[in-house]
């Protein structure tokens, strides 16, 4: 009876605003999360609403809705009517912040339009060159790189964050000095179009295409809308000057002849030798004919040599220096929560909470693989892998048995238990530990390891999902 009478509560009005900014103000996902909602005290549960401008004044609004809404009812003196309205007041306003909502974007939208339409004009007069990255996974890391090495000789800027929308873009391009030598972009996909409609703002010369995979498999529907979404950056660029990621399969099976791919095995001539990784970082030899490049970076994995490989390429079709790349290249290291290591007490933790990705969860655990000692792999899973969600969580439990991971700790979820199918399939011999939420887990981790373990923290849970 409880979770029914949640939304009674005060606090429900706090959980609704949360549950609006926490699903980016999209009406569809905030729907689903409202029709999922079981009991109202526990919407908040990972993370807290932000108190934006935005969301103070829809705190207002929906307070303000809710008096005047209970304040007439009363006027009328009829004690069914003012049953009836407070008997109906959540479902009323859960539903009415949708109109309010709708109503702030329409009178957003003009501004937004023309804060726009002013950076794509500013855009289009800067000389600079321009990089573009588009991709299921993979492209802030590879956003990251770039500014890291092209730095060392170029002046060089990136949004930050995940500005990865024209709203977000216009923002960076209004800070931007007008002497850049070269900007990194990152393009967000979420629908059919958002990369074409982010090229025509961007005008980008260099594309890279980092893979294509179940990432917000929910709102495409399909791999192929996907695969068709992310490759708009190489219609654009009309195929010429595209770097493709041959280590994914379907971008590899987009690739055509005039793409450039990459690999650890290296980019267009330069030729990858003598790789290896570790705890301390990642280190290979880079060839192309009698010029040589040491790298060593931070960073950890082999799958990023194929990122700081096509770094070294762009680097030195714009002029840099070997001795100024290998610089640049030993300033890489790893990027908040992802594959970012940190240790306490002989206990190395690898927080990779930021990595939602089916190939970047393969990729990690091969790293994981290849370390000593006893590993532990931390997970609730991952979000948004629609029709595929299944097959691709038995397949992540199916890694870890290969991998000999020792212990698995599974967060309770509506996925978790096709990653213990998985296990199970391929023969887990280890011990697989269940909590029921995140936080019970990280607070459980300390009793659970010894001096010399490694703890991977695959992926977050987003309150909105279940």
């Amino acid at each position: 009876m409880m979770p029914w009478l949640s939304r009674y509560l005060p606090s429900s009005v706090r959980s609704l605003i949360y549950m609006l900014q926490a699903s980016e103000y999209n009406i569809r996902d905030y729907v689903k999360w409202l029709h999922r909602v079981e009991d109202f005290r526990f919407v908040e549960h990972r993370k807290k609403l932000v108190w934006t401008p935005k969301a103070i004044l829809l705190y207002v609004l929906a307070w303000s809705l809710v008096v005047l809404w209970l304040a007439l009812a009363f006027s009328t003196g009829k004690p069914l009517v003012v049953g009836i309205a407070f008997l109906v007041w959540p479902f009323l306003l859960a539903y009415g912040l949708i109109l309010v909502v709708l109503a702030l974007r329409a009178i957003q939208l003009p501004i937004e339009l023309l804060l726009i339409g002013r950076a794509k004009q500013r855009l289009s007069r800067h000389k600079a060159l321009k990089i573009a990255i588009a991709g299921s996974y993979g492209k802030t890391s590879m956003r990251e790189i770039l500014k890291t090495v092209l730095s060392e000789g170029k002046k060089v800027a990136a949004p930050p964050g995940s500005y990865n929308t024209p709203l977000g873009i216009a923002g960076f391009v209004k800070s931007l000095k007008g002497d850049e030598d070269v900007l990194v972009f990152e393009l967000g996909e979420y629908y059919r179009g958002d990369i074409k409609k982010l090229c025509r703002f961007v005008r980008p010369s260099i594309g890279i295409i980092t893979g294509v995979n179940e990432a917000h498999l929910e709102k495409f529907g399909t791999l192929e809308n996907t695969a068709d979404t992310i490759f708009e950056l190489a219609e654009y660029l009309q195929d010429k000057f595209v770097y493709v990621n041959a280590e994914n399969d379907i971008s590899q099976g987009r690739a055509l002849k005039e793409h450039t791919l990459y690999s650890r095995e290296g980019v267009g001539n330069w030729k990858v030798s003598d790789a290896k990784t570790r705890l301390e970082g990642t280190s290979c030899m880079l060839a192309n004919g009698s010029v040589a490049i040491h790298v060593r970076s931070k960073l950890l994995g082999l799958h990023q040599i194929g990122p700081l490989a096509v770094a070294v390429d762009i680097a030195t079709s714009i002029g840099l220096a070997p001795s100024h790349i290998e610089t640049g290249i030993a300033k890489t290291s790893a990027f908040p929560h992802r594959l970012e290591p940190k240790v306490l007490d002989g206990v190395t933790t690898l927080d990779d909470s930021y990595n939602g990705s089916p190939d970047g969860v393969k990729a990690v655990i091969e790293f994981l693989a290849s370390l000593p000692g006893r590993r532990l792999y931390v997970t609730p899973g991952l979000v948004e892998m629609g029709s595929r969600a299944e097959e691709v969580h038995k397949e992540i439990g199916r890694q870890l048995a290969r991998a000999g991971i020792e212990k698995i700790v599974l967060i309770k979820n509506s996925v978790t238990l096709y990653i213990e199918k998985g296990l199970r399939e391929a023969g887990f011999t280890g011990e697989m530990t269940w909590f029921d939420d995140g936080l019970a887990a990280y607070i459980a981790l300390p009793h659970m390891t010894v001096k010399g373990d490694v703890v991977l923290l695959q992926n977050d849970w987003p309150d909105q999902y279940v």
